[in-house]
């Protein structure tokens, strides 16, 4: 199958982002072309990262889409905030973090922000297969 697409989650404050990456490793387990290992570690980060994001910074609610596109997988974290995220300086003292999307920026061959006509906005990451 070249593509492949799945609501994975939809995640409400006190969710666990760990039972959504269990449910990313099924769903890169049922590819047909298995991505190598270092790229689905990639692949769990980020979806750790934007559904962390997604809580913290996006009305406590977001819904997790994976899509495997021939050379891509897609990984998208729709929220109800308007937000956009945005590079800041990292706090160093772990306050208020920084760090988490200008990682998602560095590890994806692409990102992209929609802002939803129904408010919101969904953050995607195209990762290398």
């Amino acid at each position: 199958m070249d593509t492949m697409s799945v609501n994975v989650a939809t995640l409400r404050p006190g969710a666990c982002v760990a039972d959504a990456r269990e449910s990313t490793r099924n769903f890169l387990d049922r590819l047909v072309q298995a991505l190598p290992a270092e790229a689905a570690d990639t692949v769990l980060l980020v979806v750790s990262e934007l559904l962390t994001n997604g809580l913290r910074h996006g009305g406590g609610a977001c819904t997790l889409y994976l899509t495997a596109h021939r050379d891509s997988i897609e990984v998208a974290v729709r929220d109800s905030s308007p937000h956009m995220p945005r590079m800041r300086t990292p706090d160093l003292s772990g306050a208020t973090g920084g760090f988490g999307w200008p990682m998602v920026n560095r590890l994806a061959r692409a990102t992209a922000v929609t802002r939803l006509t129904s408010g919101g906005k969904t953050v995607s990451a195209f990762l290398d297969r």
